[in-house]
């Protein structure tokens, strides 16, 4: 099988080596450059023409999602993971609107980094890798943010996507992407099984009789 060259950017060394490590310990992968200032990533993304390329949000320099910009900008279509310190909505979607194809946080095992890049090489939809909420939901339900809260509140009135994202201000694409995480954390794979959790749980008043699916 052909190894797949990564390139690797993150201001901490320590970060750096343990991934690094991580990708030298599973088949298939070859670290082809280590870069820490967000000024090295383009330069390195041209000469060095990575198969792929993980790197951090807060860097020296220019920032993660501004070098994510500026290598899609030149028309580059290596996918790109994000691997930060930060779990919160915003910044997932920050980095899913620049480019990235995926995004970990650095809690994230690092040996679970190499099967996240290879996806993401193989094509796979932008996945979010994100630590589960240490706050239980009440009843034992999954927890649900705000904003994903909004999205199935208003899918679970039979509204389609492109309504929901325009009561909502954002792109059909980022409610898509609520939804995937929506579902995963509901374990339910239809609107109809997410419409039904929404009634039972007081989204949007008593369940009808019968919600197709």
């Amino acid at each position: 099988m052909e190894r797949l060259k990564v390139l690797l950017a993150d201001d901490h060394r320590l970060m750096l080596a343990a991934v690094k490590r991580a990708f030298e310990n599973a088949d298939g992968f070859l670290v082809v450059g280590e870069v820490t200032r967000g000024s090295q990533v383009l330069p390195a993304v041209e000469s060095l023409r990575p198969d792929a390329i993980v790197l951090d949000i807060r860097m020296p320099d220019l920032t993660g999602l501004e070098c994510i910009k500026r290598i899609r900008d030149r028309g580059h279509r290596s996918p790109i993971v994000v691997l930060s310190s930060y779990a919160d909505d915003a910044h997932v979607e920050a980095a899913r609107a620049a480019g990235a194809s995926a995004y970990a946080v650095k809690t994230v095992d690092p040996s679970e980094l190499p099967l996240l890049v290879r996806k993401a090489a193989g094509g796979a939809d932008f996945t979010a890798v994100l630590p589960r909420d240490p706050h239980p939901a009440r009843e034992g339900t999954p927890e649900l943010s705000d904003r994903e809260r909004d999205v199935v509140r208003i899918l679970a009135q039979g509204r389609t996507n492109r309504e929901i994202a325009t009561e909502l201000w954002v792109s059909e694409q980022t409610v898509k992407f609520h939804l995937r995480n929506s579902y995963r954390k509901l374990g339910v794979s239809t609107r109809g099984e997410a419409t039904r959790w929404a009634h039972r749980n007081g989204l949007v008043g008593v369940a009808p009789d019968a919600i197709a699916s």
